[in-house]
C-alpha cells in the first residue's frame, strides 16, 4: 500500500513515465522509500486499473513508445485520504546492526570493512541528496524557499534524508573508533 501512495505523491505535480519515476525514486524518494523497477511498473499498472492514474502513450520515432502517467481525481482523493491517517511508526531492519549486535562472535576485520562500506554509501547518498536540494533551492536561500517555494514536500523529505545519512556517517565513525580501541590489531 505504501508504494501506491509514494507513486501517487511522486506524480501529484506532473505526469511522468515509468522510467522517469524510477530515476526519481533512485535520486530523491529513495531517502524514505525504496522499490525495484519491476515493483514500480507493476504498481503503476494496478493504479491505472484502479482508476487512480491515467496514462497516455507518446509515440517516439527513435525509441519505443512511452506511457506518461498522471494522477486522476480519484487518485488525488486516495492520496488525500492517505494523508489523513496516522502512519505506522518507523522501525529499523538492518543486517549490519545484527552483525554489530553479535560482535562477540564476529570477524572484526570483516565487520569493520562493512561499516566502512556503509559510511561510503551514506556519503554518496548524502552528496546526491544535497545536489537535489541545491537544484530545488536554485538561487534561493532556505528561508526564501520556505517562504515562496512550491515543492515544500520534497524539500522536507530531502532534509530528512540528509539528516539520516549524516547520522549513519556519525554512527559509523563512532563504531569504527570503538572497534579500533577495543580491537587494535583488527
Amino acid at each position: 500500500m505504501a508504494l501506491r501512495n509514494a507513486l501517487l505523491a511522486a506524480l501529484i505535480d506532473h505526469e511522468s513515465s515509468g522510467y522517469d519515476l524510477a530515476k526519481k525514486f533512485r535520486g530523491s524518494v529513495a531517502n524514505f522509500w525504496t522499490t525495484t523497477p519491476q515493483q514500480l511498473y507493476r504498481e503503476l499498472e494496478r493504479l491505472e486499473a484502479d482508476g487512480l492514474l491515467s496514462a497516455r502513450v507518446v509515440k517516439q520515432s527513435t525509441r519505443p513508445d512511452k506511457r506518461l502517467y498522471s494522477v486522476t481525481d480519484a487518485g488525488r482523493a486516495a492520496l488525500w485520504e492517505f494523508t489523513r491517517r496516522d502512519p505506522k511508526p518507523t522501525t529499523i531492519r538492518d543486517e549490519l546492526l545484527i552483525q554489530v549486535e553479535a560482535l562477540a562472535y564476529a570477524d572484526v576485520p570483516s565487520l569493520t570493512a562493512s561499516i566502512r562500506t556503509r559510511i561510503d554509501a551514506s556519503r554518496n547518498r548524502l552528496a546526491g541528496y544535497e545536489r537535489t536540494l541545491a537544484e530545488i533551492l536554485g538561487d534561493r536561500t532556505d528561508e526564501e524557499f520556505v517562504a515562496t517555494g512550491s515543492r515544500i514536500g520534497p524539500y522536507l523529505t530531502l532534509h530528512r534524508g540528509i539528516a539520516f545519512e549524516r547520522e549513519n556517517i556519525s554512527w559509523g565513525q563512532r563504531a569504527l573508533d570503538v572497534l579500533a580501541r577495543r580491537h587494535p590489531d583488527a
